[in-house]
């Protein structure tokens, strides 16, 4: 599908609205994205830019049976937790403002959810949502092949970051997971991925369900003297 440098008008929101509307949706309608949108979503991903214009992302989109496939094959992983073997490491530990702004997204999370911080049992129904996609009905994997690393993987954050701007402005909702990179080798065998691809992150998308509890959390920004220095 070729993609026209500037779009009609009546086809796209500003881009400022497109920033305050994105959001993480955590549960969503059954109803599928035409596939004439999930083409035009994905080749306005593909304008992003890239270290040396390698392009180096790899993505796979997934949608009925084969989303559905795969939602119960990882669900039924998730459960067996010692069988997880992700390609990137998972154990990062956050402190100071960043603890503070993990604990607040959770408060969050939870609170909307109704569920208490000692409802163990809750949270961790909670997370496995993650695997069913929260009951979207489109998955997409973006994955880098080695021997791309680390400075490449930055350039598939734009992407992710582009591919999510543009599909709030075609009215598309969404939740980027780093959850679903946890059993890669299973998202993989059922793909038909090489082993030499590592996957980087999971991105469930549809139309929201505004009736799923999760979806009334809201998360601030930090102030911008938190994060950026202006030098003279």
């Amino acid at each position: 599908m070729e993609m026209h440098s500037r779009l009609p008008e009546q086809h796209t929101r500003s881009f400022d609205e497109v920033l305050f509307r994105r959001r993480s949706v955590r549960g969503f309608l059954d109803d599928e994205v035409p596939d004439e949108l999930l083409q035009e979503v994905f080749s306005l991903a593909q304008q992003t830019p890239s270290n040396c214009n390698v392009q180096p992302w790899i993505v796979h989109v997934l949608s009925g049976q084969a989303c559905n496939t795969l939602r119960k094959k990882l669900l039924a992983a998730a459960r067996l937790p010692e069988n997880m073997h992700p390609d990137w490491p998972v154990d990062t530990r956050y402190e100071g403002i960043f603890r503070e702004r993990q604990f607040d997204a959770a408060a969050q999370l939870y609170g909307a959810m109704g569920v208490e911080r000692q409802d163990k049992a809750g949270r961790n129904d909670a997370f496995l949502r993650n695997f069913s996609f929260f009951d979207a009905p489109h998955v997409a994997f973006i994955f880098l092949p080695l021997p791309f690393d680390i400075r490449q993987a930055a350039d598939c954050g734009m992407y992710a970051q582009t591919l999510l701007l543009a599909m709030t402005s075609r009215g598309i909702d969404s939740c980027a997971q780093g959850a679903l990179t946890l059993y890669p080798d299973l998202v993989r065998e059922q793909l038909g991925v090489s082993a030499q691809h590592r996957l980087l992150l999971g991105i469930s998308f549809g139309y929201e369900d505004t009736e799923v509890k999760a979806n009334a959390a809201r998360v601030d920004r930090g102030a911008l003297s938190q994060a950026v220095r202006f030098h003279r």
